[in-house]
C-alpha cells in the first residue's frame, strides 16, 4: 500500500457516513473498538479503519457508497465463524451485518427468509415451530452467509443436498450500490454465481431458503456413540462399508475427539480419546428401530447417546465447545471414498490432537447425487457450481496456543488479501 493510498484511507470523511447510517459507525479511537474488530478466530488480528454495525438494508448501501467515493476496501461481516477472518481486514472499511437478525418462515410454502446476519440457531429456532429444517452444518453458532455461500454440510445433506442447494433467492446490494434480488428466473447469472461460480459479487443481505418436514414434527433421534480410540480403524471401516445401505434419512459424522470432562458424558470417560460418531435420523419414527438397530448393535461402544430431541438441540449440542475467542487453524481435503490410506491418517493424526478442542472430522453428503436435488448449470462448460462437489470432507482442527499483543491473541499469521466489493 502506497502512502498516499494510507493518507487517504486515514482521512477519509468518517462522521459523513456515520450520519448517514442508522447504525453505529466505530472508529479506532472509539470505546468498543477491539470487540467490535474481534472475530469468530482469534488468531485472526486485524484493525479496520471503521467498522459499520448496520441496522438495514439502506445503511449497507450507503455503505457501498462511501466505500466507491472514497476509493476503501470493504470487508462484509456475517453471522458467524469464518476460519480465515475475512470478515475484517487492515485498513478497511468492515460492513457488519451481525445486527441484521429477522427470520420469516411461510410454512405454506416451506420457505424460510434469513437476514444476512442470522446464525443457524436463528433459523433453526424459526423453522423449528413448524417441524421443518433447512441444511445447516453442525453448529447453531455458524453464520448463515458464510456456510451457504461457501456450500454448507450439515446433518441433512444426505437427504435434502448441500445448503446451497437449497438457496432459492438472495437480496444482494452491488458494487454500484444497487439492490437486487437474484432467483433462478431473474438475475440468473448472479445466482449462479453466487452458489458456486465465484466471489465478490456484492453483499448479500438476505437468503430465501426451501425447507423440509423432518422427523416427528420436527423431532429427530441423534446423538453420539463412543468408541475406544483404539477400535478407530475397524469402525471407519464399518462406517464406510455401512453408509451405502443406510437410508438418507440417517447421516452421521464421523470424528476423533477427546470426551469433554463435563455432563451429559459420564465423568468415567472425561479426557479419554474417543471416535465418535454423532448420528441424525430424521426419517419416521415408527421404523426407528429397524433403521437405527445395526447402529445401536455393532461392536463395543463406550457410550449410546441416542434420543429423541428437537432438530435444534442436536444441532447446538456442540456450540459450548467451540466459543468465539479461540485461535484455529483447519485444513480440509476433499475425497470420493474413505480408503485405507484415509483410515491409515486418521489414525496417525488422531493420535497426535494436542487439545480437547482439536478434532479430526469426516462427513458425508450422500452416497449418490439424487436428481431432485436442484443443480446449478453453470453459463459456461469450464466452471464448476458449488454442490457438485465430492461426497466426502476430511476436517482436521487444531486450535493453537495463544499469545497475547495489544490485547488480542494472535499468532502472527496472516490471511489472504480480500475484496468483497471491489471498486470500479
Amino acid at each position: 500500500m502506497t502512502t498516499t493510498e494510507q493518507r487517504t484511507r486515514g482521512t477519509a470523511p468518517y462522521e459523513e457516513l456515520a450520519a448517514a447510517l442508522r447504525g453505529d459507525l466505530i472508529t479506532p479511537e472509539q470505546p468498543g473498538y477491539d470487540e467490535a474488530r474481534a472475530v469468530y478466530n482469534a488468531m485472526i488480528d486485524k484493525r479496520p479503519a471503521a467498522i459499520a454495525r448496520c441496522r438495514d438494508v439502506a445503511d449497507v448501501i450507503a455503505c457501498v457508497a462511501f466505500g466507491r467515493t472514497n476509493d476503501l476496501e470493504i470487508a462484509v461481516r456475517g453471522g458467524g465463524h469464518n476460519a480465515g477472518g475475512l470478515g475484517v481486514w487492515d485498513d478497511a472499511l468492515v460492513v457488519d451485518l451481525s445486527l441484521l437478525r429477522s427470520t420469516t418462515v411461510n410454512p405454506g410454502n416451506h420457505t424460510v427468509r434469513a437476514d444476512a446476519g442470522c446464525t443457524w440457531g436463528d433459523v433453526d429456532h424459526a423453522t423449528g415451530a413448524f417441524g421443518m429444517a433447512t441444511p445447516s452444518g453442525f453448529l447453531a453458532s455458524t453464520g448463515v452467509s458464510g456456510l451457504t455461500l461457501g456450500g454448507g454440510i450439515g446433518y441433512l445433506s444426505r437427504r435434502f443436498g448441500l445448503t446451497v442447494d437449497n438457496l432459492l433467492a438472495a437480496d444482494v446490494v452491488l458494487a454500484d450500490g444497487t439492490f437486487v434480488t437474484a432467483t433462478e428466473t431473474s438475475h440468473a447469472d448472479l445466482f449462479w454465481a453466487l452458489r458456486g461460480g465465484g466471489g465478490n459479487f456484492g453483499i448479500v443481505t438476505s437468503f430465501t431458503f426451501r425447507c423440509h418436514d423432518i422427523g416427528d414434527s420436527g423431532t429427530i433421534i441423534g446423538g453420539p456413540v463412543l468408541y475406544d480410540f483404539a477400535d478407530t480403524a475397524e469402525v471407519m471401516r464399518w462406517y464406510r462399508e455401512l453408509l451405502p445401505s443406510l437410508p438418507e434419512e440417517l447421516s452421521g459424522w464421523l470424528g476423533l475427539i477427546t470426551i469433554p470432562p463435563a455432563p451429559p458424558f459420564p465423568e468415567a470417560l472425561w479426557g479419554r480419546r474417543s471416535c465418535a460418531i454423532v448420528w441424525c435420523y430424521t426419517g419416521s419414527h415408527d421404523t426407528a428401530d429397524k433403521v437405527l438397530e445395526p447402529i445401536k448393535t455393532y461392536g463395543s461402544p463406550l457410550l449410546v447417546g441416542l434420543h429423541d430431541m428437537p432438530f435444534s438441540v442436536l444441532q447446538s449440542a456442540f456450540d459450548g465447545l467451540y466459543p468465539a475467542g479461540l485461535q484455529w487453524y483447519w485444513r480440509a481435503d476433499f475425497f470420493n471414498e474413505i480408503s485405507d490410506a484415509a483410515i491409515d491418517v486418521h489414525c496417525r493424526y488422531g493420535e497426535q490432537l494436542p487439545t480437547g478442542h482439536s478434532t479430526m472430522h469426516t462427513c458425508t453428503r450422500s452416497t449418490a447425487p439424487r436428481a431432485e436435488w436442484p443443480r446449478t448449470q453453470p453459463p459456461s462448460p469450464t466452471v464448476t457450481a458449488a454442490g457438485q462437489g465430492s461426497s466426502w470432507a476430511w476436517i482436521p482442527t487444531r486450535p493453537t496456543p495463544a499469545s497475547s499483543r495489544g490485547g488480542r491473541r494472535t499468532t502472527g499469521r496472516t490471511c489472504t488479501r480480500h475484496r468483497p466489493v471491489a471498486p470500479t
